[in-house]
C-alpha cells in the first residue's frame, strides 16, 4: 500500500511492541488495583475525598451491586449527565463491571437534546446531578421524563438517592457481581457517546471495551505513564478526552485521577496542580491560554508538572512555548482524534520538538493504520498532498447506535473509518490537519455541527431560512455566525432574538453570536449554498466594525 508507481504514498501503521490488551475495563481495573491497592487513585480536590485504588474498588462493587439489584442488565443504557465529580468515575467504572451501556450526556445540554439523546439510545436510568452553573437539571429532567417510556428511574447524585443505590445491593449474593463480570466480553458495548451530527441529529458512536481501554492505556503510555504520577484532569468526563485519555488512561497504569474543579477553573486547574503535585496536565489550547493569563500562576508552584496532552484544536507556537517554558510541561503531547476513534489516532511523542508539535499532529498511534486518500476517488495521495483522513484498527467504533446507514457512510467495507477532516502526512509519517471536508466548526475545542443549529432554528416561525457557519475569533478559534432569510412581513430577528429563543433549549456553545439577515444566499450555479462566499463576507463586515 505504501509504494505506488514507485512515489511514497500517505499511508502508516503504528509500533505494535506492546500488545493489545484483551481485557474488559472492570477486570483491568481489579488488576490495577490488586497492584497498587495504597496508591491514589481518585482525588476530588474540592472537598478534600480522595481514594485509594482498593477503596475506590470497593466502593465500585457498592455502586455495581446497586445496579444489578436496580434491574439493570448487561447492555441495558444507564445515561450520566452530570459535570465532572468523583460519582462520575465511580458510574464509569460501576457500569463497566456490569456490562451496562454508559450513555454519557454534555452538561451544557438542554432540553431539546436532552429528550433527543435519552429518547433515542433507550436510556433505562439516568444519573444526574441536580443542578450546575445556571442548568436546573431537576427541572429539565421532570420537563422531558413524561416524553421517556423507557427511563425507569433517576438518581440524583447530590441527593439521598446515590446512597440509596449503594445500599440497594447490600443484599445482593456476593457472587452475582462477579459472575457477571465473567460473562462479558471485550467487544462488547460499554459506552455511546453523542457526537453532533452534520444532517441534524446527534449519532451515538458505540465503544467497546477493547476500544477505549486500549486507548487509553497507549495515550498514556505514549507520554511514559505509571505509578506515581498524578493527572489533573480539568477536560470533561462526557467527552474521550476526560472518561478515556483521562481516566482510563490513569487507571490502566496505576496513575492518580485529579479532579480539579466540576467545571473548568482556571485557578482551580493551577491549585490543583500545586496541592496535588500532578505530574501531568490536560487540556485544549483555550484553557492552556487560560491558566497561562492567569493571575495565580506568578504564585503557584507548578515545578511537579512534567507533561500532559493537548487537543481539541491546533496549538500556537508561543502557547507551545509557554506550556513548556513556564508550566514546565517539557514533554507534552499533541493528541488527534474523533469520538468514532476511541478518540486518538494520532499522538506526537514526549521527546518530538517544537515544530512537530505545533505544526502536526503526530503519528500513528499504536495498533492503528493511517492514511490520506482522494476524497472523490478513494486512492491513496502522495505524502505531502492533501485528502481525507482515515484510520484502521482497534479504536474503531463498533458503529452508530440504531443507525445502519450513517455507520456504512463512515466506515467502509475494508474497516477504514473516513473522518472527514482534511490532512497531510508529511515524508516523516507525522500528519497536519489542514481543514475540514464539511462545515464543522471548532469553537473553543468544541465540535459544532451548522445543520445542528439550522434544524433547530427553522422550528422559529418566523425564519424562511437560515444557513450557519463559523468565523474567526481570537479566545474561541471560531464563532457561530446564522445568515437568516425572515418570512414575508415577520418582524426582523437580531442576535438577542435568536439567543432568547435558543436559551434552554441549545448548548450555549451553539447559539449563535452573529446574526446576519438576508434576502438572499450566494448559491453555485447548481443550487448549493456557497459557505465560503458567506465566511469571506462576513470577515470582512466584522474586520470593518470598530474595535
Amino acid at each position: 500500500m505504501r509504494e505506488q508507481h514507485g512515489a511514497p504514498r500517505s499511508y502508516a501503521a503504528g509500533p505494535d511492541v506492546h500488545a493489545l490488551l484483551d481485557e474488559t475495563i472492570g477486570a483491568n481495573f481489579e488488576r490495577t488495583a490488586a497492584a497498587y491497592p495504597d496508591v491514589d487513585a481518585l482525588v476530588e480536590v474540592s472537598t478534600g475525598r480522595r481514594w485509594s485504588y482498593a477503596e475506590l474498588n470497593r466502593e465500585i462493587d457498592w455502586v455495581a451491586r446497586g445496579l444489578i439489584a436496580s434491574g439493570i442488565g448487561k447492555g441495558d443504557r444507564v445515561g450520566i449527565w452530570a459535570p465532572n465529580c468523583a460519582e462520575w468515575t465511580i458510574v464509569q467504572y460501576a457500569t463497566a463491571k456490569v456490562g451496562a451501556i454508559l450513555v454519557t450526556i454534555n452538561p451544557a445540554y438542554r432540553t431539546h437534546e436532552l429528550a433527543f439523546v435519552l429518547r433515542h439510545a433507550g436510556v433505562r436510568m439516568l444519573l444526574s446531578t441536580s443542578e450546575f452553573k445556571s442548568s436546573d437539571y431537576r427541572s429539565m429532567v421532570a420537563e422531558v421524563r413524561p416524553e421517556l417510556p423507557d427511563l425507569a428511574e433517576v438518581v440524583f447524585l447530590d441527593s439521598s438517592d446515590w446512597e440509596a443505590l449503594r445500599q440497594r445491593g447490600e443484599n445482593l449474593p456476593a457472587d452475582q457481581l462477579r459472575s457477571r463480570m465473567n460473562s462479558l466480553t471485550p467487544s462488547d458495548p460499554i459506552n455511546i457517546q453523542y457526537t453532533s451530527g452534520t444532517t441534524g441529529s446527534p449519532k451515538g458512536a458505540v465503544l467497546s471495551h477493547r476500544n477505549i481501554l486500549n486507548n487509553g492505556f497507549f495515550v498514556t503510555d505514549l507520554i511514559n505513564f505509571g505509578r506515581g504520577d498524578r493527572l489533573c484532569i480539568p477536560v470533561p468526563f462526557y467527552h474521550c478526552f476526560g472518561m478515556v485519555m483521562g481516566n482510563l488512561g490513569c487507571t490502566t497504569h496505576g496513575a492518580t485521577m485529579v479532579i480539579p474543579s466540576a467545571g473548568f477553573d482556571p485557578a482551580a486547574a493551577l491549585a490543583a496542580v500545586e496541592q496535588e503535585r500532578c505530574t501531568a496536565l490536560y487540556g485544549v489550547p483555550t484553557m492552556f491560554i487560560a491558566m497561562l493569563g492567569h493571575p495565580d500562576l506568578a504564585h503557584r508552584d507548578v515545578s511537579s508538572l512534567r507533561t500532559g496532552i493537548m487537543a481539541g484544536a491546533p496549538c500556537p507556537v508561543e502557547i507551545m512555548k509557554r506550556c513548556v517554558d513556564t508550566l514546565n510541561m517539557a514533554e507534552v503531547s499533541i493528541a488527534y482524534g474523533m469520538t468514532e476513534t476511541s478518540p486518538v489516532s494520532c499522538q506526537t511523542l514526549h521527546d518530538d520538538d517544537l515544530e512537530r508539535r505545533t505544526a502536526t499532529v503526530g503519528r500513528a498511534h499504536p495498533h492503528v493504520e493511517i492514511k490520506v486518500v482522494d476524497p472523490e476517488t478513494g486512492t491513496l495521495v502522495e505524502r505531502g498532498a492533501t485528502g481525507e483522513f482515515c484510520t484502521r484498527g482497534y479504536s474503531v467504533m463498533l458503529g452508530y447506535w440504531n443507525d445502519e446507514d450513517k455507520t456504512r457512510d463512515a466506515i467502509d467495507d475494508d474497516g477504514w473509518m473516513h473522518t472527514g477532516d482534511l490532512a497531510v502526512m508529511r515524508d516523516d509519517g507525522y500528519c497536519t490537519i489542514v481543514g475540514r471536508i464539511k462545515d464543522m466548526v471548532i469553537r473553543g475545542g468544541e465540535n459544532v455541527y451548522p445543520r445542528e443549529i439550522e434544524e433547530f432554528l427553522h422550528t422559529h416561525p418566523d425564519i424562511d431560512d437560515v444557513q450557519v457557519i463559523g468565523v474567526p475569533d481570537p479566545r474561541f478559534g471560531e464563532e457561530i455566525c446564522a445568515w437568516i432569510k425572515m418570512r414575508p412581513g415577520s418582524a426582523h430577528l437580531d442576535a438577542d432574538g435568536v439567543r432568547a429563543f435558543a436559551a434552554g433549549k441549545l448548548a450555549h456553545y451553539k447559539i449563535p453570536r452573529y446574526v446576519r439577515l438576508v434576502d438572499e444566499f450566494p448559491m453555485t450555479v447548481t443550487g448549493k449554498v456557497r459557505k465560503v462566499e458567506m465566511r469571506a463576507e462576513m470577515v470582512r463586515l466584522l474586520d470593518a466594525q470598530p474595535q
